[in-house]
């Protein structure tokens, strides 16, 4: 359905945002690979892509919390490719701390990171989509997007607000031919968790499995992690034309998280 197509998946070197730009490659589109992390992994990753998936890939360093960087990769894309037809926002960061505790800097960096960088992209990105009279915008929220929890306050803030970002963008775009959306996923098993739980289970003497039901009953009523393939899978569906008339939704993925 994307062939032909290009897309930008910022925080696409692992974890979530990698996965999405798996899934998007899958079904045809070219793709710009952002974010952080050894230089000869990243360029196993994006050889990886061409040759799984017969797509054309590159990669940009650009620095999400560097609105000159943020501007110069859009356009390098479009320079790249010829287009910049599907948009995913991604990038984030997470600091945990009381209120009275947090760290201004850190306050800075997760808004930086996780609200900003999406204004800076769409912004840039959306010119081009209108003149094209096509153009798909996939902000990467959270369930903290629509729900709170203690000793976040950045990070939920921060996607209260990118939630908040996408149904203006949806409203400003609705007769461009342009979508703009948001995926609230609850917990995912990346590496990281599975490290975390891991380490639960040799703190506590407990099974894996039994780690992983306590750290998922916390928070949602299934026992089953949301894995990242399965975000990839939802973002192909808002980038395809099936999804031609839904703008400004958000779409929890979650385990029921947010039902309750």
């Amino acid at each position: 359905m994307l062939k032909g197509k290009t897309a930008l998946v910022t925080g696409s070197t692992s974890g979530i945002g990698l996965a999405v730009a798996r899934a998007l490659a899958a079904d045809g589109a070219n793709i710009m690979l952002n974010g952080f992390g050894e230089a000869a992994a990243i360029e196993k990753e994006r050889a990886g892509l061409e040759k799984e998936f017969g797509i054309k890939a590159r990669y940009s360093p650009a620095d999400m919390s560097k609105p000159a960087e943020i501007a110069a990769m859009i356009h390098a894309t479009e320079k790249e490719f010829g287009t910049l037809d599907v948009l995913v926002n991604n990038a984030g960061i997470q600091h945990v701390a009381n209120i009275e505790d947090f760290p201004v800097e850190k306050w800075d960096a997760v808004i930086a990171i996780n609200l900003s960088s999406a204004f800076h992209t769409i912004r840039a990105a959306v010119p081009g989509m209108k003149a094209r009279k096509w153009g798909r915008i996939v902000n990467i929220a959270s369930a903290h997007g629509l729900v709170a929890s203690a000793q976040k306050v950045a990070y939920v803030s921060a996607k209260h607000g990118l939630v908040g970002m996408t149904k203006v963008v949806a409203l400003e775009t609705a007769n461009s031919g342009i979508t703009c959306n948001a995926i609230c996923p609850g917990w995912v098993l990346t590496a990281l968790v599975q490290a975390q739980i891991d380490a639960r289970a040799k703190a506590s003497g407990k099974t894996v499995r039994e780690e992983e039901i306590a750290l998922l009953s916390e928070k949602q009523p299934m026992h089953q992690f949301t894995r990242p393939e399965n975000i990839g899978a939802l973002a192909v569906f808002l980038a395809s034309d099936a999804a031609a008339s839904i703008t400004g939704s958000a779409y929890s993925i979650d385990g029921g998280w947010v039902a309750q």
